[in-house]
Order: C-alpha cells, then structure tokens, then sequence
C-alpha cells in the first residue's frame, strides 16, 4: 500500500486564476441531495460506456455539477478538463470554512464525488459506497488499485493528509515499489497544486500508465479486475 504526499507528488496542470473569496460559495447539507493522462486515456478507448454510479454517488457528483455551474457558469460534463473548476471552487471556499467548519463535509463529499466519476468515466472501475465517506473506496478495472476520492477531495481543501480517508493509493504490493519510485521521479509542487483534484487526476492517469505497462509486459493487457478482486 502506498500512502501519503511522497507517492503523489507531481505538478498539475494550467488553473484558473485564483479569485478573492465570495459570500455563500459552500452549498447547504440539502443541496447534497437528489501527457500521461492522454496517453492513458488513449490505451482505455476500448474500455467502452462505463454503468451509472451507485445513487448516492450520482446526487453527490450533481450537487458538484450544479454548484459549480451556479457560481462559475460553468457545466461539468464529467471531462477531466473540467477539473480546474472543481480546484477553483476548493480553493475559493477554504476561506468560508473558517467561519462555517461544518461545510468542509459537504464540499469534500460533492467534490470527490465529481472527482471520482471523472477518474472512473476515464479509466473504468466500480465504487464501493457504503457506510460512511470515509469508507468508501473507487476500486480501477483496468489495473489493480483503489482509492477513495472523497478523502483527496478532503486534502484539498484543508490542505493536508486526512488520515483514515483512504486518499492514498492501495495497490498490489508486488507493484509498490515500483510505483512509488516512478511517482517519486516527479517533480514537486506546492500544497494547493499538490492536493488539487486536477493534480490528482494526473497522478492517476500516470499511475494507470504504469500499471497497464507492466501488465502489457507479461502478457496480460486483458486482465479486467472485478469488485470481488479487492479485499475490504
């Protein structure tokens, strides 16, 4: 298992500028309701249409999608571009937390929802959501690996590890190793790009890259991982 910033340290890509913090940019609890990355992609074209997530991922992903569209005007369609809103709506609302702390539960929740049906939309995988947010986990289909985005999503916005969230990366461990040093070759980044959902985005793309290589190397580039394949 890896864990922490020295297996996701790698820069992000272009954000929108940063922007003096507004009034009422965290939604209320109801609300809830209801490079490496391209080459990646291009390798999982044949992964085809991914099922619907389970419910309560889906009204978490579109409080995402309706927030950001509300404030930004901009629509989230679940493309990994779009990401740079979800790190500008993060960014923004860490100054609104101070005031109101009880938001920080609702803005990881929505935003690592999102965050997770942009990575399984690209990659392929199957979430296990049940019990609490921190518990929950995005488990790959295409490689061996689970996560859980709500608990990066966490990271972001306070800025540091959230133990006990599961943001880091599980892995078989015959495998670590060998991820940990590609992902420590990457060059460093500030916290707030560190922790982006965007920057995270990247490292799996770059994770996934690795991961299919290897298997690609021994003859087993058809190898689909099943939710049964991961231990709880």
């Amino acid at each position: 298992m890896i864990s922490g910033k020295q297996t996701d340290d790698v820069s992000g890509a272009a954000r929108p500028a940063t922007g003096e913090a507004r009034e009422g940019l965290l939604p209320d609890e109801d609300e809830l309701e209801g490079g490496s990355a391209e080459r990646a992609l291009a390798e999982d074209d044949d992964a085809g249409p991914q099922p619907p997530p389970p419910p309560q991922v889906a009204d978490l992903a579109a409080a995402c999608v309706r927030f950001v569209a509300t404030r930004y005007g901009a629509p989230l369609d679940f493309a990994p571009e779009t990401l740079s809103f979800v790190d500008h709506w993060v960014r923004e609302a860490r100054a609104e937390i101070v005031v109101r702390p009880e938001a920080v539960e609702v803005v990881h929740a929505a935003a690592g929802a999102y965050l997770g049906e942009v990575i399984r939309r690209a990659f392929g995988g199957s979430w296990r959501a049940e019990g609490h947010h921190a518990d929950w986990r995005l488990q790959l289909e295409r490689v061996y690996c689970s996560f859980n985005p709500i608990g990066m999503a966490r990271e972001a916005l306070l800025l540091e590890s959230a133990d006990g969230w599961g943001a880091h990366f599980e892995l078989d461990p015959a495998e670590a190793d060998a991820i940990e040093q590609r992902l420590a070759a990457l060059p460093p980044a500030p916290d707030d790009e560190f922790y982006a959902p965007s920057t995270r985005f990247d490292v799996v793309a770059i994770l996934v890259e690795a991961l299919r290589a290897s298997l690609r190397s021994r003859g087993l580039s058809d190898v689909r991982f099943a939710p049964e394949d991961y231990t709880a």
